[in-house]
């Protein structure tokens, strides 16, 4: 029996990172830190195959309706390759700076038309303070609210969605693929970006491709149903791959003092469900060890997953794990509870 997040955040061990360093040594005894070259050559061949595979379907299936239920297959395989993206940031495929961030760029801006340097700048402080109410970009109130301190805050429309937020999460899921179009174009002029010439330039050669290649294969009203398809499921896609990780997991507030490990554990939900699980989530579905090692192989994080649990079990902290579909019950219950004091007008 794990203790309470209460009891967890007293237990606190002085000197703050001693645990973890503890973990560590054990994780790194295991060799889960190695990098798997193997693993990565396949299932980047396997993604490249299926996004090739995909263009070609395009102009052989023709003008037919049939082409919407490739754009539902494609928006699989454009959400495969972001997640490759983000194993690629996190040098999870590579030891070094260089073929990382030009692995990363090729994926994310050639393959995919997001930016990858306005994603990975996000990400970052996303990992640095998961949950964070003032830190973390991932919970920041622009649409949703995340805990009642926002809610009580909110105005114009974060105000009048946080009413019925709970319903409308998935619905704006639809709209995700293009946000991060939208942000990765917008971002190009942002001084945080390193390399603005080369993203916006690789960007503009995705889209114009993109949309040439499905005009040229389909008339315009096919055309403009396949676009819509693809880039709404899209967004679902990554929308119920990313959720799970942190909603409705315990908020920080700036009041919290927290140790590294227990800011990652508490903050985090892992999922179960299996390789299916794991193929389909990309390896996000163990969110407490991705965050405690963001550098781990996708294929290390299950054996990690048992350790860290031990661990956590040794020393009290509270280590959540869930089903796919009661993460998402979780998360909207959260949602609705957040969204309380805009109901009642506070």
């Amino acid at each position: 029996m794990t203790k309470a997040p209460e009891a967890a955040l007293a237990a606190q061990p002085e000197g703050g990172g001693s645990d973890f360093a503890r973990l560590s040594r054990r994780i790194a005894a295991e060799g889960l830190l190695d990098r798997r070259p193997g693993y990565y050559a396949v299932r980047a061949g396997l993604v490249l195959a299926a996004f090739l595979g995909g263009w070609w379907a395009l102009f052989v299936l023709g003008d037919t309706w049939w082409q919407l239920g490739l754009a539902a297959a494609m928006s699989v395989v454009f959400a495969q390759i972001g997640l490759l993206s983000h194993d690629l940031a996190h040098r999870q495929v590579f030891n070094r700076r260089l073929p990382s961030e030009i692995g990363g760029r090729i994926a994310a801006n050639l393959l995919m038309g997001m930016s990858y340097g306005w994603w990975m700048n996000k990400h970052t402080r996303h990992h640095a303070n998961p949950n964070h109410e003032e830190r973390d970009p991932d919970v920041s109130p622009d649409l949703v609210v995340w805990s009642q301190r926002q809610a009580r805050q909110a105005s114009g429309l974060a105000r009048f969605i946080g009413r019925r937020q709970a319903y409308l999460f998935f619905p704006l899921l639809l709209l995700e693929g293009l946000n991060l179009s939208f942000n990765s174009f917008r971002a190009l002029r942002s001084p945080v970006m390193k390399r603005p010439l080369l993203e916006g330039t690789l960007l503009v050669v995705h889209f114009v491709a993109y949309l040439g290649l499905v005009f040229a294969a389909l008339p315009p009203g096919k055309a403009v149903a396949f676009l819509a398809v693809h880039q709404a499921l899209l967004g679902v896609y990554l929308g119920c791959v990313f959720a799970p990780n942190h909603k409705g997991m315990l908020m920080v507030t700036p009041e919290m003092r927290l140790d590294f490990l227990r800011r990652q554990v508490l903050t985090s939900r892992n999922v179960r469900g299996g390789p299916v699980i794991d193929s389909v989530m990309g390896g996000l579905n163990y969110q407490v060890e991705h965050h405690l090692f963001p550098s781990m192989p996708t294929p290390a994080l299950g054996r990690a997953a048992r350790i860290t649990r031990e661990f956590c079990a040794e020393k009290g902290i509270p280590y959540y794990e869930t089903g796919l579909l009661r993460s998402y019950r979780e998360i909207l219950g959260h949602l609705h509870r957040t969204g309380e004091p805009i109901r009642s007008g506070g």
